[in-house]
């Protein structure tokens, strides 16, 4: 199967294409394929005439972007997956479209797919937007909670939590979905519930402990997933 992933550069993108085995891959770099540019995003289709996308590109971190410069998130992260969309329906291209955890309210966590969202800050607003865009076009949304290993920060909170897995995990799960040709539907894909300290330590041993409020309260409290259906489907 011929799979254009957007972003090519990202650490998802390329984790994607090392654990790839089955697949013809396209994963162009931001120059390459401009996900704010319609003749960019055309160009690209029709060179290579996927029958997926996998869309990873974003405007992601830091947070403090999408405050300082919203024109820039609302044009990547929503305008830019709209564009990716439209195309895709045009084309008959199925869309698997790689949100976050951060769409959801951020308070009690174990979300499941189902739970009201509430974005904790602009970046998750944004990716909102991108999923509502998928969503009319029937497409695969995974909200996706993961990092690099190890894990390259300094210090990690030890009061929030998350469903993180490193990315070397993720991704051949990402594959396993993708595969079984699921579409129309959001899933959950992460791992078990660990504050996010508890979670670097397994990889950095030098990783020291803050509080989540030392940054600002757009650190959510608890994100971490209810995995009833990605165990079911894995």
């Amino acid at each position: 199967m011929k799979i254009l992933i957007s972003g090519g550069e990202g650490l998802l993108a390329q984790e994607l294409i090392k654990t790839n085995i089955l697949h013809t891959i396209y994963a162009p770099n931001k120059t390459t394929m401009n996900i704010c540019s319609s003749n960019s995003i055309n160009e690209a289709f029709s060179c290579f005439k996927p029958e997926i996308l996998i869309h990873c590109a974003a405007l992601t971190t830091p947070m403090i972007l999408h405050d300082e410069n919203p024109f820039k998130s609302i044009e990547t992260n929503i305008e830019g997956t709209c564009k990716l969309v439209k195309e895709c329906i045009l084309l008959k291209t199925k869309i698997v479209y790689i949100s976050t955890d951060y769409v959801y309210p951020g308070d009690t966590g174990m979300y499941s797919e189902e739970h009201a969202l509430n974005p904790i800050n602009k970046y998750a607003w944004s990716k909102l937007g991108g999923e509502c865009a998928v969503k009319i076009a029937n497409g695969l949304i995974l909200r996706c909670s993961f990092t690099s290993r190890p894990f390259k920060h300094e210090k990690a909170f030890n009061n929030s939590y998350k469903s993180f897995l490193y990315v070397d995990e993720i991704a051949p799960i990402i594959w396993k979905i993708i595969n079984s040709n699921i579409t129309n539907d959001v899933i959950n894909v992460g791992g078990n519930r660990k504050s996010i300290y508890e979670f670097a330590l397994e990889s950095n041993h030098h990783v020291q402990s803050i509080d989540r409020l030392e940054i600002g309260d757009w650190v959510p409290k608890d994100t971490s997933f209810n995995l009833t259906k990605l165990r079911k489907i894995l």
